[in-house]
């Protein structure tokens, strides 16, 4: 009987290298790039006008992909306002900071606020006036966020208008605080105005009036 003779496995099949198997799916999105996809949508159309299906097409995520990342819809919506307020407090804060003299800081301040409010082709305004206002009404956890951006934006300014009479740049009769509201508020006439698509040389004629009134009670020459 012939013994059939066993050979050895072939060097190549020793040697072949195995692919590592794969596991899960990779993510085929960037989460920031995502996130602000999803807050120019809720910004350009609210919260209630702004379908599941706007945020998928827009961020280019499925609905699964959606939830799991940033959770159900207002979840997505208080994460993108919270990256609006982000971004618009790091677009300001080295001004506010700024010891520049006071009608020069104002005027900086409100261009800024200007850049945002008009960009694109189709100016969206402020998310915290235009859309985050609106659902504050039912909402407490987004009623708090835009409390306390108010609350910011005044201390913020009274910040500034008290520097300012300290280094005699008002008289002694004004009052920061009041100073302040009037600040805060011309901020957020020029968003709804913008977002009504108010030239912005209009835009910026009323800030320049504005400007002028704060600073009426500049503290009398020596």
């Amino acid at each position: 009987m012939v013994q059939k003779s066993k050979r050895p496995p072939s060097a190549a099949k020793i040697e072949a290298p195995v692919a590592p198997k794969r596991r899960g799916r990779p993510r085929a999105y960037q989460p920031d790039v995502a996130l602000g996809k999803a807050l120019e949508l809720f910004r350009r159309d609210g919260f209630a006008a702004t379908s599941l299906d706007d945020l998928s097409a827009a961020t280019g995520m499925n609905r699964p992909s959606l939830y799991g990342a940033f959770g159900d819809k207002r979840e997505l919506y208080i994460k993108s306002y919270q990256r609006y307020r982000d971004d618009a407090r790091a677009a300001m804060v080295d001004i506010f900071r700024s010891e520049a003299p006071l009608r020069q800081r104002l005027a900086r301040i409100y261009a800024i606020a200007l850049d945002i409010y008009t960009e694109g082709e189709s100016p969206r305004g402020c998310f915290t006036v235009m859309t985050a206002a609106s659902e504050a009404v039912s909402d407490p956890a987004i009623r708090a966020m835009v409390l306390e951006g108010f609350t910011e934006l005044d201390k913020a300014f009274a910040t500034c208008f008290r520097l300012a009479k300290e280094r005699g740049e008002l008289a002694d009769s004004a009052d920061p605080t009041t100073l302040a509201h009037l600040a805060s508020a011309t901020i957020h006439t020029i968003a709804i105005r913008a977002r009504a698509q108010v030239p912005r040389k209009e835009l910026e004629a009323i800030v320049k009036g504005a400007i002028d009134v704060m600073c009426a009670s500049a503290a009398p020459l020596a």
